[in-house]
């Protein structure tokens, strides 16, 4: 697609209009002009507004994929929510703060990274563009840069729950599991965020799994149930806590009902899998 095909008739006419008001016309000519400059405005203003509704339904076009594409994948991430930031400009930076939401959104992480590292230079230590940056990294793979900057946005906001939850994945995928809990822990202490709290229970549960400590995981992963019945994965993850902690039926049951409550998504069909695997005697995945 060429960017500038929608805008090249309409420039063409900004062009020809120019041409005939250098030439001073006069009378009937230059009421014609202002005619034609008139149609011009409405014209542009009303394809800007065109162009708008169009971008807003990309935008739910890329919600869809995203549900889609993480369902289908298994991605363990918290996921970037949100509305659209509402920003004071300060020297231009609120553009590229924008511009960073906007492609986060989109999954373009590198230009997402690219778009707020420009904010920051305008405006340093602003909190929106630091929060933002934080999930671009992280969901871009960049743990330790990602880590760096949740810990900045910390030492502004201690109560910012979510990007403690951020934190604590990113804690567990380096399996620095004492650090993890901290966070994890504080954030359901302040419980300020049910998506933060939902997400700090699912972390701790799979944290106390990779401890080997499945009663404390069951627990966690329990609680998750309780508070999100539709996060499928706490299922299948609840169900591997009862398997190594030798409760076979308990597992095969959670599995069960994990499958049930959403056969669609990739947990639904993990928890089927891991229910076809035992029986056929073999050992769910570790």
């Amino acid at each position: 697609m060429n960017p500038d095909s929608s805008v090249a008739p309409l420039r063409r006419q900004y062009d020809e209009i120019s041409a005939r008001l250098t030439q001073s016309p006069s009378g009937t000519e230059r009421d014609d002009v202002k005619r034609d400059i008139i149609a011009l405005f409405k014209l542009v203003d009303r394809t800007i507004t065109d162009l708008t509704a169009l971008k807003d339904n990309i935008r739910a076009l890329v919600d869809r994929y995203k549900e889609l594409a993480q369902s289908q994948s298994g991605d363990q991430a918290p996921q970037f929510t949100g509305s659209v930031p509402v920003v004071h400009d300060h020297l231009g930076a609120s553009t590229y703060i924008e511009k960073g939401w906007s492609l986060i959104s989109l999954g373009d992480y590198q230009g997402a990274i690219q778009a707020l590292g420009k904010a920051l230079e305008l405006s340093p230590d602003d909190p929106q563009a630091q929060s933002q940056l934080g999930w671009a990294q992280m969901l871009h793979g960049d743990y330790d840069d990602a880590l760096g900057t949740f810990q900045q946005v910390l030492m502004k906001e201690p109560a910012n729950s979510l990007a403690r939850i951020n934190v604590g994945y990113i804690c567990l995928k380096k399996r620095i599991f004492g650090e993890a809990i901290e966070h994890l822990s504080k954030a359901i202490r302040l419980d300020n965020d049910k998506k933060a709290t939902l997400y700090a229970h699912y972390y701790l549960g799979l944290v106390y799994f990779e401890r080997e400590m499945y009663e404390d995981a069951q627990n966690f992963f329990q609680k998750t149930l309780v508070l999100g019945p539709n996060l499928i994965e706490a299922y299948y993850e609840l169900g591997r806590a009862h398997w190594y902690a030798d409760d076979r039926d308990a597992a095969r049951e959670t599995w069960a009902k994990g499958h049930k409550a959403n056969k669609l998504t990739v947990w639904g069909k993990r928890c089927k899998e891991a229910l076809e695997r035992v029986e056929r005697g073999e050992e769910p995945p570790r």
